[in-house]
């Protein structure tokens, strides 16, 4: 249990930092596109971000699901 709890907060903390670097890095950039989402769109967000944020996203996401495929821990004594 705490192997996982570890993992978790490692990956919730790589994933804000990424996601923290990306805003920050992208305030200055000159070509933006929006998302076509099906029932509305994004607004204007630079490229660079909008390909950053789904790295993010798929680290988060990632992490998150070899914490449910790890298999649980058993105390044999």
């Amino acid at each position: 249990m705490i192997r996982k709890l570890i993992i978790l907060g490692i990956t919730i903390t790589n994933s804000l930092l990424l996601i923290l670097m990306l805003a920050l890095g992208s305030q200055n950039l000159n070509e933006r596109k929006s998302l076509d989402l099906g029932i509305s769109s994004t607004e204007n967000l630079p490229v660079g971000f909008l390909i950053g944020f789904s790295i993010a996203l798929g680290s988060l996401s990632g992490g998150l699901t070899t914490i449910l495929f790890m298999p649980k821990e058993e105390n044999n004594f």
